[in-house]
């Protein structure tokens, strides 16, 4: 397997870092809000900067694929950058709508399956964004109602250069939007669809009708705490996957390694917090003892990963006005 250096050094899209295009950037005026194109750059800069976190269990990072044998660091870039035009519409979408409803549903669903066709091309027929399209395009599409919901907060929006989206109500707002069936859908029959209905729990359908309570309740929380505690962006973030993995009925686990699967995962992370986190040497002895546990049950916590991302972006939304200064 090629070094992570080598794979980016091979790749033609730019790293995570140059993606990222705060709102009141030069091409809109001081007090305008977050435009669909800079909200589509914001959800694939979480999901790359999601991608590139190292070291994750079990999962795809810099030192190679964890327990997948179709992916790697270039194929998620690949697949998040083949997404960009599909959030950009989510947002365009919810925006013109303007409220959560049956119709906005539908159009969302047809936009989300159409990105999965994109990404499916960009990555030669592996999965390796469907549960993000999915929990950050309703973010996204959150947002952009959040921005533009009623005259009154369009008013406040203009007047205010530093409004910021509340991550509460933008989770709220994609709840509603999740809570509508989607009318025009197959059955599904998903490998998480699978799981969810043999092992009973809620799933990725779940968590976005509930308003997201692994990345609003567990996942900035845990990202916020790290912060304070003085650790660094890298060892912040980990933890934070590492708490929403502690709690979360990951149906990607459920899938490839059943209860046994969920069990490690879950209480694996906690042991690592538990033990100080993963910046200490005794969480990285037990980080380390996790991914021996998943790679051997040839499981993967996914649905923690696609939480992990949509912490990141809510965590950009409420850094909005340090990224604009």
């Amino acid at each position: 397997m090629a070094s992570a250096a080598a794979v980016l050094e091979r790749l033609d899209t730019p790293p995570a870092s140059v993606l990222r295009d705060a709102c009141g950037a030069s091409s809109l005026s001081p007090t305008a809000p977050c435009s669909d194109a800079q909200l589509a750059r914001d959800a694939i800069t979480a999901l790359i900067d999601e991608a590139e976190l190292t070291p994750k269990p079990a999962l795809v990072d810099r030192r190679g694929s964890g327990a997948h044998r179709d992916l790697d660091l270039a194929i998620m870039r690949r697949s998040a950058h083949a997404l960009e035009p599909t959030f950009a519409a989510l947002a365009r979408t919810a925006r013109r709508r303007g409220e959560p409803s049956a119709l906005l549903r539908a159009e969302l669903a047809q936009i989300g399956r159409a990105g999965e066709q994109d990404m499916m091309h960009a990555t030669g027929g592996s999965n390796a964004h469907r549960g993000a399209i999915w929990i950050i395009g309703l973010l996204v599409a959150g947002v952009a109602l959040e921005m533009s919901s009623s005259p009154a907060t369009r008013a406040h929006i203009a007047g205010n250069s530093n409004h910021r989206p509340d991550t509460a109500r933008v989770c709220m707002l994609a709840a509603q939007i999740a809570c509508f069936p989607d009318r025009f859908a197959a059955p599904s029959d998903s490998h998480g669809e699978r799981a969810r209905r043999r092992y009973q729990v809620g799933g990725a359908r779940r968590e976005a009708q509930d308003g997201f309570p692994h990345a609003l309740d567990v996942g900035l929380p845990a990202l916020h705490a790290a912060r304070a505690r003085g650790l660094d962006e890298n060892a912040a973030r980990v933890d934070a996957l590492l708490a929403i993995m502690s709690t979360l009925d990951d149906t990607c686990l459920l899938h490839r390694a059943g209860l046994a699967g969920l069990h490690a995962g879950q209480r694996g992370a906690r042991r690592v917090l538990d033990a100080g986190g993963s910046s200490t040497a005794a969480g990285r002895a037990a980080l380390d003892a996790l991914e021996r546990e998943l790679l051997a049950l040839n499981a993967s916590p996914g649905g923690a990963a696609d939480l992990l991302a949509a912490t990141l972006f809510l965590d950009m939304l409420a850094h909005r006005d340090a990224s604009r200064s």
